[in-house]
């Protein structure tokens, strides 16, 4: 079986907003099998339609599943790895301006109503990359301390790159290809 990856949009996203398009033909000329969920009412968007989409999506969760998020996906992600049965393990996570309390957005705010169960979700993952801008408009760095705090996670930070709504982001592929295979860790950004 291959390496499934799942690049998860952000709000008022697509599967084609930003770098996804990007990330998704890269990951398949490696030989990935990539799939890129449109989540549902994006521009109303309810936690548990998108965690149940992205469920849906995976099917049966397993140490080949990654996961690629953008912003409000990033919460997706970590809320669905929540959900999973004990035991269940996936491989690894990307979070790309992702956050995981509130950034004082009501819209958006029935995402992070409870707590993040970070032990939970350490139970089932242990590979965590954050990438970050220094300069993004709705999302403090703050976050990316959180997540290496509560995730152990590698933590990346770019400079003047806003809130990636970017058309490429070789840091992102070069952490999936990291997470996914140890034994062959790229030493530099992918040549694409």
């Amino acid at each position: 079986m291959s390496k499934r990856v799942f690049l998860i949009h952000g709000w008022e996203g697509n599967p084609s907003s930003n770098f996804l398009p990007w990330m998704k033909f890269n990951l398949e000329e490696k030989g990935y099998s990539v799939s890129a969920p449109a989540m549902p009412d994006t521009m109303n968007p309810i936690m548990d339609a998108w965690v149940s989409k992205l469920s849906y999506a995976v099917g049966r969760p397993d140490e080949d599943c990654y996961f690629v998020g953008h912003s409000l996906g990033c919460i997706t992600i970590l809320r669905y790895i929540e959900t999973l049965k004990p035991g269940a393990r996936v491989g690894g996570a990307v979070l790309v301006a992702g956050f995981s309390e509130d950034i004082g957005y009501p819209e958006i705010s029935n995402f992070l109503k409870d707590k993040v169960d970070w032990d939970g979700i350490k139970s089932h993952c242990s590979k965590f990359v954050c990438i970050q801008s220094d300069n993004d408009p709705y999302v403090p760095l703050k976050f990316g301390e959180i997540f290496k705090e509560k995730l152990s996670a590698e933590v990346v930070v770019k400079h003047n790159m806003g809130h990636f709504n970017i058309e490429e982001l070789p840091e992102a592929l070069v952490a999936v290809l990291r997470i996914s295979n140890p034994a062959n860790q790229p030493k530099s950004n992918p040549k694409v």
